[in-house]
């Protein structure tokens, strides 16, 4: 039997980011929830720090801790930069599109 590598080539993977469930889809789940909980844990920091309750606010501020980090890796490796680019931008596609439509 051969395996068609396009088969199943975008899974449904569920992540909570700062308390909301997503329901997200790619290629790689566990690449997906390492991403999710990685922009978890950059919420979570910046609202330790910034004592604000909307989420929205939280999101925007960790999302330019993010590219913060992104532009500093990207200038010391712009191939690495590039990748983590891809990643963060499909996550945020993701997430943005699913707030769209629970209009959460």
């Amino acid at each position: 039997m051969t395996l068609d590598p396009h088969e199943n080539a975008s899974e449904y993977v569920t992540v909570e980011i700062y308390d909301q469930v997503y329901h997200l889809s790619g290629q790689d789940p566990e690449h997906i929830r390492e991403l999710a909980a990685r922009v978890d844990a950059k919420m979570r920091a910046v609202a330790a720090q910034s004592h604000t309750a909307d989420s929205l606010r939280v999101a925007v501020l960790a999302a330019l801790n993010l590219a913060d980090e992104l532009a500093q890796t990207a200038s010391a490796d712009p191939a690495m930069g590039r990748l983590r680019t891809a990643g963060l931008r499909g996550l945020l596609d993701q997430v943005l599109e699913e707030e769209r439509k629970t209009g959460s």
